[in-house]
């Protein structure tokens, strides 16, 4: 338990048994009437962002959120393994809780995992990410400068729009964000 006065971004609160993660706050005392705390909270596992305000010196729970960094191992029927670097502990992740990240994670790639009581929240992985170009269809001559895009199929098996002087096999930068091209990797 914490009271509002403890309030500062990034803390977790039970609010209800959902749980949402402060992302702003301001303490507002009027010239009239008690003292409050506003604040701006996202919920962590849907993302949505509501605004709410407590009374000064109000209890309010709060939740203690893990967020460890961790290495994907592979895929086991629809779940992820992943495994802890430091302690080499392995938590199996469901696939909803891996969302569409799944389509820019490789065997090997650092991401974040938030735990809350040994349950997988979410996972969090960089803002980008490179890889291959499994397939592409070949850029017609003469359609360098028109700065159009073709569909081109990653080595994770995803989709993204990428320009259409690339070619199949090149390594390119991909945000994962949005699955947004955003350059090529010399090698």
């Amino acid at each position: 338990m914490a009271t509002t006065n403890d309030l500062k971004n990034g803390l977790v609160l039970n609010l209800e048994g959902q749980l949402w993660t402060v992302t702003a706050f301001q303490h507002v005392k009027p010239g009239k009437g008690g003292a409050f705390v506003r604040t701006t909270l996202k919920h962590v596992l849907t993302g949505k962002v509501v605004d709410k305000t407590f009374n000064a010196g109000t209890k309010v729970e709060t939740a203690t959120v893990d967020r460890r960094n961790m290495t994907y191992l592979y895929k086991e029927g629809q779940d992820f393994v992943f495994m802890d670097g430091d302690t080499y502990d392995q938590i199996t992740v469901p696939a909803e809780v891996v969302g569409d990240n799944a389509n820019y994670m490789l065997e090997n790639t650092e991401v974040q995992v938030a735990v809350h009581e040994n349950e997988p929240l979410y996972v969090e992985l960089p803002t980008s990410v490179e890889l291959l170009v499994q397939h592409t269809d070949p850029g017609l001559q003469g359609d360098r400068s028109t700065g159009g895009t073709k569909p081109a199929t990653l080595e994770t098996g995803a989709e993204i729009q990428v320009p259409l002087f690339l070619s199949t096999g090149e390594k390119i930068k991909v945000d994962t964000r949005d699955g947004r091209y955003l350059g090529r990797v010399s090698s």
